[in-house]
Parts: structure tokens; C-alpha cells; sequence
């Protein structure tokens, strides 16, 4: 004979828990309603302009690959931006998140990097390309020089995040034998964060190809220069080429970067 289940009983929510919850629902929903106003949206609009977004959206059917040969090679050059940019952030952010980390320096030290880093991941690299034009000149140096600074900021506080995160243990260990400070990180600590970060430096190299192509547009080099001339002069089939010649190149280096985690992690 089996017994009946016994179902256990909700947990009762004490009454104050009850109306904390509803507090912070009504704050939630009174930050949207200011975010909405703030943010001016008006979704109706794009059904009361759906006849121009077709008729602006069927240029795109016609891609004009005419000049591909000058689409890829300018791909080529944002890719290079990219690469360069995230090499020279990650060989900067390694000594930075380091010196970052809660675990491994003092406050004194910690807390001026980090408000540093805030500030450099706080620029968008679009006006960091627009200062270093002004500096560099036009050109693809100027969007290297954009893209490492902000991914250095990006890139030390995740590599700072995956040292914090560490076990104790095997630091405690190789201090015990009486190792160098520095024998300690090298040993330590780059051991258990090491594919961490090179996860991450692969997830930032993708998106600065985003980010170079994006540079490009105020006369940073490669295909982002193009793009926006075609833009600007309403070329629909141009536009249309070069995105797509963007999406392929992305598309491919993702399933690379993908394939090389797997192998990685």
C-alpha cells in the first residue's frame, strides 16, 4: 500500500518581505516610465512610416559587389585595426588587472587604476578615434590607438574580475616553498585565469572588428570610411555589399574563435 505524497506547503512571506517587494516593483516600474519619457520613444511611428522604411529597405536587395575588390582589402585593414588594437590592450591589461585586484594589492594602489580604467572603458571609441585623428592624423593608426584604449579599460576589469575569483590554495602553496612574489602570480594565479582571459581577449577581438569598422566612419581607416560614403550618398547596393561583406568576415571569425575556446577552456 503506498503512501499518499505529501505536498509541502508554501513558504509563508512575512508581510514586511511582501510589501518590499512591492516597493521595489512600483521604483522599477517608475524608472521605466521616466526612461520612456526621457528616451522620447514612440514605437507607433514606425508603422505610421512603414511606406519610407520599405522603399528605403528595398535598395538593400540589389548589392552591388562591382568594387569588391576594394571592399575586401579595406575589410582586410579594419581586421588589422582590430588586431593590433586588442594585442596592444591586452599586453597593457595583463600588468593593469593585476595591480587591480582586491587579492593582490592594496587599496592605495588598487582603487586609482581602477577609477583609470572606469574612465578609459567610459569613452567610446568613436570619440577616441576622433582625438587621435586630431593627434596621428587620418588613417588606421588613429583607430588602433582608439581601440586598445577602451578595451584596455574593458579588458582589465574582466582579467581583475577572474583574479579576485581565484582559490586560495594554490597561491598559499606556492608561497609556502618560499617563492618570489612575482613566482606567485606566475604560478599561482596565471594558471587558474589564464583561460578566462583567453576567452575573453577572443570576444574582444570579435567585437572590435565591430568597433573598427565603426572608427572607420570619422576617417580612422578601413572599410567603416567606405561604408559611410555610401551612406551619405544614398547608394543602397554599395551599403549593401559592404555590410554584408562585414557580417561574412565576423561570421567566419566567430565559428574560428568559437572552435578555439572549445580547445581552450
Amino acid at each position: 500500500m503506498t503512501m499518499p505524497a505529501v505536498v509541502p506547503e508554501p513558504p509563508v512571506v512575512p508581510l514586511r518581505q511582501k510589501i518590499g517587494r512591492l516597493a521595489a516593483a512600483v521604483a522599477c516600474a517608475a524608472v521605466l516610465v521616466w526612461a520612456w519619457r526621457g528616451a522620447e520613444l514612440r514605437p507607433l511611428e514606425l508603422f505610421a512610416e512603414r511606406g519610407n522604411m520599405l522603399s528605403y529597405l528595398s535598395g538593400f536587395t540589389r548589392p552591388d559587389f562591382l568594387d569588391w575588390r576594394t571592399y575586401f582589402a579595406e575589410m582586410v585593414v579594419t581586421l588589422q585595426i582590430a588586431l593590433w588594437g586588442t594585442l596592444l590592450a591586452l599586453a597593457a591589461a595583463v600588468p593593469c588587472s593585476l595591480l587591480a585586484s582586491s587579492n593582490l594589492v592594496p587599496w592605495w594602489v588598487r582603487q586609482p587604476l581602477r577609477r583609470g580604467m572606469d574612465a578609459l572603458r567610459s569613452i567610446n571609441e568613436m570619440v577616441f578615434a576622433m582625438l587621435f585623428i586630431s593627434a596621428v592624423g587620418l588613417g588606421p593608426f588613429a583607430g588602433v590607438l582608439a581601440v586598445a584604449l577602451h578595451n584596455l579599460g574593458v579588458l582589465t576589469k574582466l582579467f581583475s574580475e577572474a583574479v579576485e575569483a581565484i582559490e586560495a590554495g594554490p597561491v598559499e602553496g606556492v608561497r609556502a616553498i618560499g617563492a618570489h612574489p612575482l613566482e606567485e602570480v606566475a604560478y599561482g594565479v596565471i594558471p587558474q585565469v589564464l583561460p578566462h582571459w583567453i576567452s575573453c581577449a577572443l570576444y574582444r577581438f570579435e567585437s572590435n572588428i565591430r568597433s573598427a569598422t565603426v572608427v572607420g566612419i570619422v576617417g580612422a581607416g578601413g572599410i567603416g570610411t567606405l561604408l559611410w560614403d555610401a551612406i551619405r550618398g544614398f547608394d543602397y547596393g554599395r551599403t549593401a555589399a559592404i555590410l554584408l561583406v562585414v557580417i561574412g568576415c565576423v561570421t567566419v571569425l566567430d565559428l574560428a574563435s568559437a572552435r578555439l575556446r572549445r580547445s581552450v577552456i
